[in-house]
């Protein structure tokens, strides 16, 4: 019997794992799947290791890094002693995975990579590490596969995940009449981040660019998309300052916010992505600590930031990054998108190209067929 390992470090790489091991189970039902995981690989079959939680802090506190230690030594541990699988797949985690991949290469073992870490965005270096460690990576992203094949690296490109498991576009009118929405007036949806430190600075400008919005165009309407991750705490006192835009606040829907809106206000991020899978209009802004721009500004491998703009290498989003972050800025771009038509139409257009280019296959069938061809 065949034994796989997956080692994932959060909910979403969990969730594309366990599409995977869907597939690979339908293909080989007699393999056996032991994993570093969630509740999502566990609810199709796979027995725990252990559960990933403990590795999904964010931050470089040295009891975090301490437990990450301990953490790879009993992993590598058991693999070698007692597990001995025939095949590890990392998924997505690149700081952890890419590290323990040194170990777990001097042991011998056959790994191969699923969602790399974005080495095409920052860090170019670590591609020395995957070239020595990774017998084999599975991107989501067909330019990442010209870099990969450029440095020797054993690759290929198996689709993007997302593609599947977006849900459906919701019905406009529906949506509208259960939350009161006015089907006369244009729809903007604000998604300021689901990092605390991300609404801090970004919540503020992007209330201010509404209300230049409103001031000049009435017949706009808005609502806040709140993070699970975002307490009403932080959010209610700042939108008391503005409450003549009568802002509506919406939990838990992300996806129907991203498919119904007229355009969309977004902290830099996957949802970008969602966004233009939607086929939906938008500007991406960020705003950060100067001194942890100044590092990105040092580690960066392309001047983009989102990634529709990315996979077309054409600037097709507006990137409203640092100085560029402000109220004016952002309001004047968004008007465009709103009452421009021949704008607005160009930038649809560009986005239906996002989805066809990652539309090579299911992600998760590809994956699970390499899978099980190699191991």
């Amino acid at each position: 019997m065949k034994k796989l390992f997956i080692i994932t470090g959060e909910y979403s790489g969990d969730k594309h794992a366990s599409d995977v091991v869907k597939e690979l189970k339908k293909i080989r039902p007699d393999i056996q799947i032991e994993a570093v995981g969630g509740e999502n690989l566990a609810n199709v079959g796979v027995k725990l290791f252990c559960d990933h939680s403990k590795m999904s802090a964010m931050g470089f506190n040295l009891k975090i890094i301490l437990n990450h230690i301990t953490l790879g030594k009993r992993i590598a541990k058991y693999l070698k002693e007692e597990y001995k699988p025939d095949m590890v797949l990392l998924t997505d985690y690149g700081g952890f995975n890419l590290n323990l991949s040194k170990v777990l290469s001097k042991y011998g073992f056959k790994i191969y990579y699923y969602i790399p870490p974005q080495i095409w965005a920052s860090r170019k270096w670590r591609l020395n590490t995957v070239k020595k460690c990774i017998n084999k990576v599975l991107t989501i992203f067909p330019f990442e596969k010209e870099m990969y094949e450029k440095e020797g690296i054993d690759v290929e490109f198996v689709g993007h995940p997302l593609l599947k498991q977006l849900p459906e576009k919701t019905n406009r009118n529906d949506f509208f009449d259960l939350y009161n929405f006015d089907k006369n007036k244009k729809l903007v949806s604000i998604f300021p981040g689901s990092r605390v430190f991300e609404i801090n600075n970004l919540l503020k400008i992007f209330l201010d660019a509404a209300r230049i919005l409103k001031n000049k165009n009435p017949d706009i309407q808005f609502v806040l998309c709140q993070a699970p991750s975002i307490k009403d705490s932080i959010i209610i006192p700042v939108l008391e300052n503005y409450s003549d835009l009568n802002i509506k606040i919406l939990k838990h829907k992300n996806y129907e916010l991203l498919s119904v809106s007229d355009a969309l206000m977004l902290a830099s991020g996957t949802v970008a992505l969602e966004a233009a899978l939607y086929e939906t209009p938008m500007i991406i802004s960020y705003r950060g600590p100067w001194f942890l721009y100044f590092i990105y500004l040092l580690v960066r491998c392309i001047k983009r930031v989102s990634l529709p703009n990315i996979i077309l290498d054409k600037d097709v989003i507006p990137e409203l990054i640092q100085l560029k972050a402000k109220p004016e800025i952002i309001a004047d771009n968004l008007s465009k998108i709103l009452f421009d038509n021949n704008y607005r139409n160009n930038m649809l257009s560009s986005l239906k190209n996002v989805k066809q280019k990652l539309m090579i296959s299911d992600a998760a069938t590809k994956t699970a067929n390499i899978i099980s061809n190699d191991i």
